[in-house]
Order: structure tokens, then sequence, then C-alpha cells
């Protein structure tokens, strides 16, 4: 058809200015790359990333379309990751193996021309970070079904790394097979998460499979994929990487299921956006009404706290440490003044850092 045929030569004559333009912007991220160089500053800018896409958003607001937001921040994710990638080896660790969600985590924030390395625990992730052995790590924190991670949470109490970000990522597990016939699967390979996350779906629909636990949904994958009388729970794309079928989509008991990602650094610190978020560890002396007491400033500085969690100091009984999430930057004066005031009720307050709060993407 001539009309089809000549709206494909328009698209490549569109294609051809793209390609230039896009190597005219990654000649000038070579050209900062070297002022960065120079004045040893970081390659990565998670402020400046945000405020390309803020830019994107108010490009699109005056079109007619047919593109969304979020298609054009998907396309400029790439197009940035590979302009820092011509300008520097930028590192990531993150809790592997590939296909996990914490992969989509890395991808997501860093696109996936940095070099995304997976390392096989989250105490690795914290160890290449804080060695130098990696730029940055991307390790799960918490998840809107099963809560916290308590792997994450302990690694913060001895580390030197700094928290620069965070990424919120939809978990929907599939049910994953070799196997054409459901009634053939015997066991399940699980992670104990996403068991906590499909309980319902398993015990309505499988009450008489072995459940094996896994290391990881990759790892659920990646034995699954030896043993045809089995199946694992992980995402669709894991599926896809380790050649499973797609058995039974959604098998997650609650739809409304969220997985937070942070990434850490080693000692970098983000300027102010305007909506930014403050994680802070402390550990309170033992006292009457101490927690209420640590809570007052905050409450008296309108400070709203998002997230408390406690863990055992695992040093003496009875002994806890505190983690919170404030909105607030560190910088911000009514954040120090509650900081401040705590001061004499706590046995120490480590801040592990300010980053811009994704209120608008959970």
């Amino acid at each position: 058809m001539k009309e089809l045929e000549d709206l494909r030569k328009e698209i490549d004559l569109i294609d051809k200015k793209l390609v230039k333009l896009l190597n005219e912007r990654g000649n000038l991220a070579l050209k900062i790359g070297k002022i960065k160089s120079l004045n040893n500053r970081n390659f990565y800018n998670p402020q400046r990333e945000n405020e390309v896409y803020k830019n994107i958003k108010i490009f699109n607001g005056g079109s007619s379309g047919p593109l969304r937001d979020e298609h054009l921040e998907n396309i400029f994710r790439e197009v940035i990751s590979a302009c820092i990638a011509v300008q520097s080896d930028i590192k990531v660790c993150y809790f592997g193996p590939e296909g996990t969600y914490t992969h989509l985590a890395a991808i997501k924030r860093f696109g996936s021309s940095r070099m995304l390395v997976p390392v096989k625990t989250i105490g690795d992730v914290f160890d290449y970070v804080s060695k130098g052995l990696a730029h940055y790590g991307v390790v799960p924190v918490e998840n809107t079904i099963e809560g916290m991670v308590n792997a994450t949470f302990d690694m913060f109490t001895g580390s030197d790394v700094t928290i620069i970000g965070e990424e919120v990522i939809p978990v929907s597990h599939f049910l994953l097979s070799k196997a054409n016939d459901i009634s053939k699967i015997k066991r399940i390979y699980v992670h104990p998460q996403t068991l906590g996350q499909c309980r319902k779906f398993l015990e309505e629909n499988f009450k008489n499979a072995e459940l094996v636990e896994s290391l990881s949904n990759a790892d659920s994958c990646v034995r699954a994929s030896k043993d045809k009388e089995s199946a694992a729970i992980a995402s669709e794309i894991a599926g896809q990487i380790y050649g499973l079928k797609p058995l039974m989509p959604h098998v997650e008991d609650y739809s409304n299921n969220f997985t937070r990602f942070l990434i850490i650094s080693r000692g970098e610190k983000t300027a102010k956006t305007g909506n930014d978020k403050t994680s802070i560890l402390f550990s309170i002396k033992n006292s009457v009404g101490a927690l209420y007491k640590i809570l007052k400033p905050f409450y008296e500085n309108g400070i709203n706290i998002t997230k408390i969690e406690s863990r055992p100091s695992k040093k003496f009984n009875w002994d806890y440490i505190f983690f919170i999430d404030v909105i607030s930057h560190e910088t911000d004066e009514p954040l120090k003044r509650a900081l401040k005031a705590i001061g004499e009720y706590t046995i120490f307050i480590k801040i592990l850092g300010s980053y811009a709060f994704l209120s608008e993407k959970t």
C-alpha cells in the first residue's frame, strides 16, 4: 500500500533526525563528563535526572500526544543512561540474580546502559558500596503486604553507606513452569517473602504441592527450569529470562502490592528538591515515656513521620533500634531542631540520607 509506504518513509526521516539529535546530546554529555572529572564531581546526579523528567512532562503538556508522560520518561531514562555510560563506567550492584524485582528497580532507576552487577545477598550490596567496588547499590526495604525487609534494616546499623534515592515497583507474581498442565505440578519453588504474598492462592489451588523455599524469585525460576514437575512464582519477566511459561497470572493475594527499594551510595549527599524524605536511625535510653519524648519534637516542629520500625539491637536484651522516615530534608531547620531536642533521650542518632520523596509514584 502506497499510503503505508509513505508513512514509513516519514518515520525513517524522523528516526534519522532523532539519531543525529541523540548523538549531539551524547557529545554534550561527554563535555559535561570532562568538566565533572576535572572537578571531582559525581557523574550520576539524581537531582539533575529528576529535573530532566520534570522538563519532559512540561514539554509534553503542550503536545496533542499520543505519547504519555510515563512513555517519554521510560524513553529518556535509557537516553540518560546511555549518555552517562559514555561519560563514565558507573557500576551498580543489586540483590540478584537477574530477573528479581530488585533487578527491575535497578533498571528503572539507572536504565539498562549502566553496568548492573547482581550479588548474592543484601549484605554483599552494602559491602560492595562501602568498599568502593560499586558506585551504587539497590536493596529492597519494605513491601506493602509483608512489611519491612529485616536484612536491609539490620545492615544500616553498622554500615557507612547513605541513602540517595528510592524506587517503588508494583509486584505482580506469575505461576511459571516448563509444564503445560497445572495438574502435573508437584513442587513449587518460592521465596519466603513471595510466599507471604501468595499464601491464600497456594492454599486454595495447590494444597498437595510441596512448597520449596528458594533464595530469591530468580532462584525459584532457575530451579523450576530444571524440574519439569515443578513451578516457580516470580515476575513474568523473570520467566522470560529463564525460559518458563506463564501458567497463571497475578497470583498475589492482594492487588495493591508494591515493594520499596533504596538506592545507596558511599557518603554522597543529595540537594533539596522541595519534596524530600529523610531516613533516620536512633536508639533510645530505657526510661519511662522515652518514645513519647522522642516523637513529640517532630510533632512540635510540624514534621510528618511516614514510617517507624523497631528492631532488636542484638547487643543487649530488650534493647531496640528505631528506623523512621520523615518528610523533610536534613538541612531543613525544623528537622535540625527536632533532632537536637531528642538528643538527650537517645544513645545515638544516625541520619541515613535525604532524597526525593516519590509520593506521586506510589
